[in-house]
């Protein structure tokens, strides 16, 4: 049987993108490979998000093309985000990849890889709509962790951001498809759904003609076999009554929120073509944890926006150290071409960017010391992921722990654990981001 390896980069909706692919290329004959050095075919699914993801896209290109030269390589293909983005740039700046594929013929990508084991490499693009967001998958990670992609696309339009060029305009699934999906999911092991899409708040919007999330979560909360729920990309504007008062409510949506915020200051945030200020985010932040005891709270921020002064970036770390985030990171502006705000006057030279970056960091490390410090001595319920061998324990996430993106849980246990199994853990200590501790019999 002809290999295909596929690596896939970026956030979690382009993994899941990757995962149909997979599901596509088992279905259509090919042998799925984890070595790129045995693979026949290698496929690069890419982010083009921001200049750092680009260039980690073309590293990992070069890498496999090596595998060409010196592997049993035929065919080197690429998609994803900068294909989409910088469509026939890719083949003709980078002779190395012989086809690349728009989003809109993911679903092709059985016959793309069949074209190019013949020798016959051409570049395919199409419409947004036309990747099937329905299409079946093989699970990339953890078996009994998976995100469900409520959505594609994005209507919000900041200033800063690509995704609405790329992806093209927001398209919900229906929550009959997402349901539907989520069963088969469960049904296939998974305990742990992550919702996610370019903003899950705005979900059902066009085609309900108003936010159904709370509709959605509702449903998910009823399919057996799923333990924990967690939501991701929730918009501050979009964050209602509803939604808190269900987090609270239903015991398998965790309570964790993610709130992408970028900045605090009016002036920024209307210029980034978002919403509220340094007060309303003051009192939302206020709402939340007063509905929801006991929440996490995550969010992003962007340092060196164009014509961000030092006093509105003082306000910015201020409100960090103030509000105390229990999750936080923080990127330098990226000025993207095609965007408007990389041609908005005052921009940020780049280590001024970078400074103010790591001064957050700096100041979010201070505060995430101090939170971990405060569980010490509490009893935490964490998803078992691995065993680590050279420390000789066990480790996980806690529901305060989203995948990638935030700390473990390390610890020990008196008898074998199974992965994919909860344990009630006793937190006794931390080192940096993440807890240690001693499972409860």
């Amino acid at each position: 049987m002809v290999k295909v390896s596929m690596v896939s980069l970026g956030c979690p909706k382009n993994q899941v993108d990757a995962e149909m692919m997979l599901y596509l290329l088992k279905n259509g004959g090919f042998e799925l490979c984890g070595e790129e050095a045995e693979a026949d075919v290698i496929i690069i699914n890419t982010c083009g998000f921001i200049e750092e993801a680009k260039k980690e896209a073309i590293e990992n290109i070069l890498e496999a093309s090596q595998y060409k030269k010196n592997g049993k390589c035929k065919a080197l293909i690429v998609t994803g985000c900068l294909a989409e983005r910088y469509k026939d740039d890719v083949t003709g700046e980078i002779p190395e990849v012989d086809v690349c594929v728009g989003i809109g013929k993911n679903g092709e990508i059985v016959d793309i890889v069949n074209e190019a084991l013949k020798g016959k490499f051409e570049n395919r693009y199409g419409e947004k709509f036309e990747l099937d967001l329905n299409t079946p998958r093989i699970l990339g990670g953890m078996p009994f962790t998976a995100y469900l992609k409520i959505g594609d696309g994005c209507d919000n339009c900041c200033t800063y951001c690509a995704i609405p060029k790329i992806r093209g305009r927001m398209r919900s699934r229906t929550i009959e498809d997402c349901v539907s999906e989520a069963k088969r999911l469960a049904a296939g092991g998974v305990k742990e759904l992550i919702v996610v899409a370019q903003d899950t708040t705005a979900y059902g919007t066009d085609i309900y003609g108003e936010p159904k999330l709370c509709e959605l979560l509702a449903e998910l909360c009823k399919i057996e076999g799923i333990h924990w729920i967690r939501t991701l990309y929730t918009y501050p504007e979009r964050i209602t009554d509803e939604l808190l008062d269900l987090i609270n409510r239903e015991p398998k949506l965790v309570k964790y929120l993610d709130i992408p915020i970028q900045h605090i200051n009016g002036d920024i945030l209307k210029r980034m073509n978002r919403k509220g200020n340094e007060k309303t985010l003051r009192a939302l932040i206020e709402k939340i944890r007063s509905k929801v005891d006991g929440v996490t709270l995550r969010t992003t921020l962007i340092t060196g926006f164009p014509g961000e002064t030092e006093e509105q970036f003082t306000e910015l770390h201020k409100f960090v150290k103030d509000v105390k985030f229990d999750r936080l990171g923080c990127f330098a502006y990226s000025a993207e071409e095609d965007t408007v705000a990389a041609s908005m006057p005052n921009q940020i030279d780049e280590q001024t960017k970078i400074d103010r970056m790591e001064l957050i960091m700096e100041t979010q490390m201070t505060v995430s010391a101090e939170k971990n410090a405060q569980k010490n001595g509490s009893t935490v319920e964490v998803l078992i992921e691995g065993y680590d061998d050279f420390i000789k324990c066990y480790f996980g996430r806690s529901e305060a722990d989203a995948p990638e993106i935030d700390g473990k849980v390390f610890f020990t246990a008196k008898r074998p654990l199974k992965i994919g199994d909860f344990a009630k853990v006793n937190i006794f200590d931390t080192i940096e981001y993440d807890l240690l501790g001693e499972m409860i019999e």
